[in-house]
């Protein structure tokens, strides 16, 4: 099993400048994310926190005018031919964050339920693959609620809990947001349904917690406000000795994009301005700490390192 560390990422950052080339060898990253995909999960650690990256799978996003609003089709094509991407489609991965820290086992965000695209849906194959016992979860940590992010709560067709014996931590404004009954109105008919489902189920489960501003949610783990995605999107802030990881939810979707390009506005971002400082303002602290950063939407493995670069960032993924 492939268990990169930053050394690695050290190590073959220089072993592509012995050979005169400006990054990492592009054919490592591509064979690890490949191997990484194929067994579902890639583990690191954080100080003593034993973290793995989960794959729950891909959506092949068709190529629309107004999915980057300040962009068009053409520049993302070739943006992503330039990191080594299909330009086919927009290759949209989900990859959560699970833990063991402080003797509970906690997960960022709960996945597509298998509710949203064929291709996703392997959370829980992928969770026991690495060794977490999806049963055993203690903590489920929510970002925010758009679906890939939270249908991995309930059940399809009956909204019956995944997660019924752990405490599932939600961002305050978040909630607050998508639970008030005047909402419904003033979403656009595509989705008005995610609203509805949401305020179906939640104010009736008796194991939500909210909370608000920067707050320890678990041992080691800290909730970090990251509005702009949507009204209340939350990042975390893991921290082990010397060690840390900021696990950076829809911060910013695939890097070839996003990070490259952070003014670009994607349109799942309500407030894109908001959402563009905040985004900058993470990647800087993610440097600025020597932290390591997952990124939900960055592709498998999820988890590497930032780098300032010119004006935009670059993200280099554990194995590259």
């Amino acid at each position: 099993m492939l268990k990169p560390t930053r050394r690695d990422v050290v190590l073959s950052a220089a072993g592509a400048a012995a050979l005169g080339l400006t990054g990492p060898l592009q054919f490592i990253a591509t064979a690890h994310a490949a191997a990484a995909r194929e067994t579902g999960f890639h583990k690191y650690k954080i100080g003593d926190i034993e973290c793995a990256s989960i794959y729950d799978g891909i959506w092949k996003k068709k190529h629309a005018d107004n999915f980057i609003r300040n962009a068009s089709v053409d520049d993302t094509k070739k943006a992503l031919k330039s990191a080594g991407l299909t330009d086919e489609y927009v290759p949209i991965e989900f990859a959560q964050t699970v833990m063991k820290t402080g003797g509970k086992t906690v997960l960022i965000d709960a996945g597509t339920g298998g509710q949203l695209a064929p291709t996703a849906g392997m959370t829980m194959k992928h969770m026991g693959a690495a060794g977490f016992d999806p049963k055993s979860v203690d903590t489920v940590l929510i970002s925010h609620f758009h679906p890939d992010h939270i249908f991995g709560l309930m059940a399809k067709d009956t909204n019956e809990q995944i997660f019924p014996q752990a405490e599932i931590i939600v961002p305050e404004v978040e909630y607050k947001y998508w639970t008030d009954p005047a909402l419904i109105e003033t979403l656009p008919k595509g989705r008005q349904g995610l609203a509805k489902r949401i305020q179906a189920t939640f104010p009736t489960w008796k194991n939500i917690t909210q909370v608000a501003g920067e707050k320890d949610v678990a041992p080691g783990i800290r909730s970090l406000p990251s509005f702009g995605h949507t009204p209340g999107h939350t990042a975390f802030h893991v921290s082990s000795g010397s060690d840390q990881l900021i696990v950076a939810g829809d911060i910013a979707n695939l890097p070839a994009l996003f990070v490259v390009n952070p003014g670009w506005h994607a349109i799942f971002d309500s407030d894109p301005d908001t959402a563009e400082a905040n985004r900058k303002k993470l990647f800087d602290r993610a440097i600025a700490d020597k932290a390591v950063i997952a990124g939900y939407h960055f592709g498998f493995p999820n988890a590497g390192t930032i780098a300032k670069d010119g004006s935009g960032y670059a993200f280099t993924p554990f194995g590259a």
